[in-house]
């Protein structure tokens, strides 16, 4: 197999983008002042970016997976996080296993 001149560079320029852009952010935010507004809205966006992810797979997927992910809910209220991952993977594939995914 080979690969063009051409699509290599094309790889290359967009791997070196990407990286610009998640080190641009990093040198950036050091001139910023975080409070207030700013602060929040950082300190809550993990579990809005982890939201975004499961919430299409566990509405869209099937039945074990709204389940599972309802479990999961509960026992975040309760459990550590590492244990609420294994509540999770334990659930999803017992409810996958039984509706014989």
């Amino acid at each position: 197999m080979t690969i063009s001149t051409a699509a290599l560079a094309a790889i290359l320029l967009m791997a070196i983008a990407t990286y610009l852009t998640r080190i641009g952010g990093v040198l950036l935010i050091q001139y910023v002042p975080i409070r207030g507004r700013l602060a929040t809205a950082l300190e809550a966006m993990p579990g809005a970016i982890l939201i975004a992810v499961i919430a299409p797979i566990a509405l869209a997927t099937g039945w074990p997976e709204t389940i599972a992910a309802a479990i999961v809910l509960v026992a975040a209220i309760k459990l550590h996080t590492a244990l609420v991952v294994l509540v999770g993977m334990a659930s999803a594939g017992l409810l996958r296993a039984l509706a014989g995914i």
